[in-house]
């Protein structure tokens, strides 16, 4: 026995009736090879799709779901990335130029290449890294040391590779060979015969602390000595990209000093003099 239905009459404009079919089609609620109504308002009746304005969200809102969407890639889970992009295109109303960059996340999916980096590390295979670097150059490294690093809201491998000749000038010649890569700019890895390094080139930084920061201090993994002495905390520490470092210590101001090498100190110095200049040199915008 076929199961009774209730059937209603709708009055409506002219072209409703095409413009709703689309939409059961484009929900895939077909009758035969067309958008079926009836099954489309029946599924709405039950919850199936929610009808309403698109969901207006703030731009910090925006940013949030933009971060975590990089730090699921970065981690290795695209498949999750895919699942929050896509509800960003589906339920946010956003402006074209994000809509746009999202859009070629979902047509061009970033490989889950921090998974591949950590099995290459634990062991301990030498990989060539084909990278795209923030200017678009094409360059190529042979690793044969790597670790994955958090900076500042970003995943990146850290590596220690043959290759030079993309460093014109370095004030560190001593870790010339290490490299600091977005994990979202690798291009492509493949494993290689050759022989795996310990660890990372660095440098021993000495950084003392003072005021309210020798008690707030919290000691880092590659720290090597850490201790209290009368009024100061001195700190020896690891360090395999001193631009890190650098972006770390100078919101201490005045509580941080670097006291060795002297690169760093003077590089330190550069950025300093540099935030002087900038406030030395604000022009007064003329008043209206």
């Amino acid at each position: 026995m076929s199961r009774k239905k209730d059937t209603i009459t709708l009055s409506i404009p002219p072209g409703t009736k095409e413009r709703l079919e689309e939409i059961a089609a484009r929900l895939k609620v077909l009758w035969g090879d067309r958008g079926s109504i009836s099954g489309l308002l029946a599924a709405i009746a039950e919850g199936k799709f929610q009808v309403g304005q698109p969901i207006t969200l703030t731009s910090a809102q925006v940013k949030a779901l933009q971060q975590a969407i990089r730090l699921l890639i970065d981690t290795g889970k695209p498949e999750q990335a895919q699942i929050v992009t896509r509800l960003l295109l589906e339920r946010g109303n956003l402006e074209a130029p994000l809509r746009q960059a999202l859009q070629q996340l979902i047509t061009q999916p970033s490989e889950p290449w921090r998974q591949q980096v950590e099995e290459y590390i634990e062991n301990q295979q030498p990989f060539r890294l084909f990278y795209r670097n923030a200017q678009d150059a094409e360059l190529e490294y042979t690793v044969r040391c790597a670790k994955i690093s958090f900076h500042e809201k970003r995943f990146y491998v850290e590596i220690w590779c043959d290759e030079t000749e993309d460093m014109k000038n370095t004030d560190f010649p001593e870790l010339i060979h290490n490299r600091c890569l977005r994990l979202d700019r690798i291009k492509n890895i493949e494993p290689i015969s050759a022989k795996w390094r310990d660890r990372l080139d660095f440098l021993q930084v000495y950084l003392h602390f003072y005021r309210g920061m020798v008690k707030a201090y919290e000691p880092k993994d590659n720290d090597i000595s850490n201790e209290v002495i009368g009024e100061v905390r001195q700190v020896v520490r690891r360090v395999s990209n001193p631009f890190w470092l650098i972006r770390e210590i100078l919101p201490y101001g005045k509580n941080c000093q670097v006291v060795a090498p002297q690169a760093i100190r003077d590089r330190v110095k550069q950025e300093i003099h540099a935030i002087y200049q900038n406030y030395q040199n604000l022009h007064t915008p003329p008043q209206p």
